[in-house]
């Protein structure tokens, strides 16, 4: 059998195998609860032979949205929907996590499908927040710049974000810190201006992101293995590097951190990327080798026998696939010629099997 289909622990949970589903925005929430759209397309991957499932990102708070639509886990009573879905997914033997996230100055805006475009109070949406006040692109609002009293109300609701999510049932914990979201904002040089003690020299850049990390392990179990998603370049001159991302992998690890979810980009507009299979894999092998965390591999994974090559050699720990999920839910019973065909099919679909 592959490396794909092989247990895996982290911290007090153990794995069935590599397989991770990548948190995928679905816009498809009123007031941040989670519905039967939710509990079907998350439900359908957990069928689909998932080891762990994670679902898109939740903000912390009505004004950390991306859209009006978005997941939310900012009231109490967000915690019985999400538990239907903890409950379900686990029943199928799958472990569940949840992404906790602020989109800062990505906020207010419409959904992909009608254009991503900023939304203004008129019309259902809100001034967004940042380290420092500057706008996405040239069509977007100059957010607010927050201040020291509200980051630290930010992380108050990021830990208690985090205690909803335990009481929802969820297995793992990751904290969104890419993409140019609210906690990448404060990393970068590019968007945080800041002279106080949130931004100015790296470590500076570094302290919001280390302090939602450390409140959030010091209340949630032990045992309960916390990710961190992170852009580990953002490909723009001036920005941060891979080595700025060592360094705040070494920082998280010793904040309690178990695995850097290695994504990239995003922060700027003017990022000069160069897409293809793997593109991202470098960075989390890097990470994984230099500071011996465990790691996540994401970007353009969309096959069993590329996903176990970068496990066989030892480039990641974990695979996490987004829009080959969203193709193939069940990526992981069809993959018979790596064994996937010996994992447990639900027995309402045994007779679906491959013969061979």
């Amino acid at each position: 059998m592959s490396r794909l289909y092989t247990p895996f622990t982290i911290r007090g949970l153990e794995l069935p195998n590599r397989i991770v589903v990548s948190p995928m925005c679905q816009y498809s929430s009123v007031n941040g609860m989670v519905n039967d759209w939710h509990l079907v397309h998350l439900g359908s991957r957990a069928v689909g032979g998932a080891g762990l499932i994670i679902t898109e990102a939740a903000a912390i708070c009505p004004n950390g949205r991306i859209t009006p639509s978005d997941m939310g886990i900012w009231l109490d009573e967000h915690i019985e929907p999400l538990k239907r879905i903890t409950t379900f997914i686990k029943e199928q033997g799958t472990a569940v996590g949840i992404q906790l996230a602020h989109a800062g100055r990505k906020a207010s805006t419409l959904p992909p499908w009608e254009g991503s475009k900023a939304i203004n109070s008129e019309n259902g949406g809100w001034l967004p927040v940042a380290p420092s006040p500057i706008s996405f692109n040239d069509e977007g609002v100059v957010p607010k710049e927050l201040s020291i009293s509200e980051i630290k109300d930010l992380i108050k609701l990021f830990i208690d974000a985090s205690k909803r999510a335990v009481l929802a049932g969820f297995d793992v914990i990751e904290i969104h810190a890419a993409h140019g979201y609210l906690l990448n904002q404060f990393l970068s040089p590019l968007t945080n201006k800041r002279v106080d003690e949130y931004g100015g020299n790296f470590e500076k850049r570094a302290l919001f992101l280390l302090e939602v990390t450390k409140g959030i392990r010091s209340v949630i179990p032990d045992k309960m293995p916390l990710f961190v998603r992170i852009s580990a370049t953002e490909w723009a001159e001036g920005g941060h590097t891979i080595e700025d991302s060592l360094k705040i992998a070494q920082l998280l690890k010793d904040s309690g951190v178990d695995l850097i979810d290695c994504s990239t980009g995003g922060v700027v507009i003017n990022q000069e990327i160069i897409v293809e299979k793997n593109y991202q894999v470098p960075f989390a092998e890097k990470i994984k080798k230099e500071i011996d965390i465990a790691t996540g591999a994401v970007g353009l994974i969309d096959d069993a026998i590329q996903a176990d090559e970068i496990l066989t050699n030892d480039k990641a720990d974990l695979i996490f696939i987004g829009r080959e999920m969203l193709r193939n839910p069940y990526f992981g019973l069809l993959s018979p010629e790596l064994g996937g065909k010996k994992i447990a099919w639900p027995k309402q679909y045994q007779r679906g099997k491959p013969r061979k």
